[in-house]
């Protein structure tokens, strides 16, 4: 009932139809067109909730076999190598790191890949520690200073928010987290690659987005959560930055990618999200899922969810 079509001013609206996927059609050859016409229903098919039969809510459904990884030994290796071949040889490539990313539904998963490859980065790692207080307008009294002491708060991982420890490389690809300057591309979501560390400030060049290429300093921000189930405010000083070798489906939205690796350790939870995530990319080759059972076996089956009365008076 959230959803726009469900509101009295939908009657009152004009509904215009997109017939044609255009980022999968642009810089394609006629030779293509056929793949590229089938591979487009069948992401058009996930979105709405009609492969694997009608469903309504959840359903399990098959993937094709070229689009899986099913390695065995070291899924998660094979998944890394294919959506970042010749890291090392090529990290300092500007273009290599705008047109490719690991994504995953939740935040562990994707903390956890951008560790294994930080891990694997060349260079001098340096850490920044936040500074986490709770707000002043709380008026803590002493018993929520004891409870909820600095090392509490450092311990919290919020969505949206930096993480407390922010681990980074020379040329590592990294997210911004918070409109900063929407005019020069510094927007939620931009990401860029960091060129230079300081103690105060993270030179970076931008990587995606309008304006490519543009130098600039990231400086340490106050940050508050604007998650509700936290049940006092806080204030998290730290650079508004995450690593993004990996990122969550969520955060994918709005890219273009060559080559996308979907990483499912557990299901996709909330509508649309498998479609979102398969359809970042440009080609059907550029796009691969590790998709693990509960015994962590790479599998063929996977959760689509889609609510078809969000469709409703379409």
């Amino acid at each position: 009932n959230a959803s726009i079509s469900s509101s009295y001013l939908w009657n009152t609206c004009k509904l215009l139809r997109l017939t044609k996927n255009m980022r999968l059609t642009v810089g394609s050859s006629a030779s293509d067109a056929e793949e590229i016409k089938q591979f487009a229903k069948w992401l058009l098919d996930i979105g709405e909730g009609n492969v694997g039969g009608p469903n309504d809510g959840e359903a399990s459904i098959e993937i094709p076999s070229d689009l899986l990884i099913t390695d065995t030994s070291d899924p998660i290796s094979t998944l890394i190598d294919f959506v970042y071949p010749s890291i090392l040889e090529n990290f300092n490539n500007q273009n290599y790191f705008s047109e490719r990313a690991i994504l995953a539904p939740k935040n562990e998963v994707v903390h956890e890949i951008n560790d294994r490859l930080l891990s694997l980065f060349p260079g001098e790692e340096r850490e920044y520690l936040s500074s986490d207080s709770l707000c002043q307008s709380e008026d803590p009294n002493a018993t929520q200073q004891k409870l909820y002491s600095p090392d509490v708060l450092n311990g919290l991982k919020v969505s949206g928010l930096p993480n407390h420890r922010l681990a980074l490389k020379v040329g590592v690809p990294v997210m911004l987290l918070r409109n900063i300057d929407q005019q020069n591309g510094l927007c939620n979501g931009t990401r860029l690659q960091v060129k230079k560390m300081y103690n105060r400030v993270i030179e970076a060049e931008i990587i995606s987005g309008g304006n490519i290429g543009t130098r600039t300093y990231i400086p340490r921000i106050s940050l508050i959560p604007s998650d509700k189930k936290i049940p006092f405010e806080f204030q998290r000083r730290q650079f508004p930055l995450a690593v993004c070798f990996a990122m969550t489906i969520n955060k994918s939205q709005g890219q273009s990618l060559s080559r996308v690796g979907l990483y499912l350790k557990q299901p996709v939870f909330t509508h649309g999200q498998l479609y979102v995530a398969l359809s970042r990319v440009k080609t059907r080759q550029g796009v691969k899922l590790l998709i693990l059972d509960n015994d962590g076996k790479p599998t063929n089956k996977t959760t689509n969810v889609v609510y078809k009365e969000v469709f409703r008076d379409l």
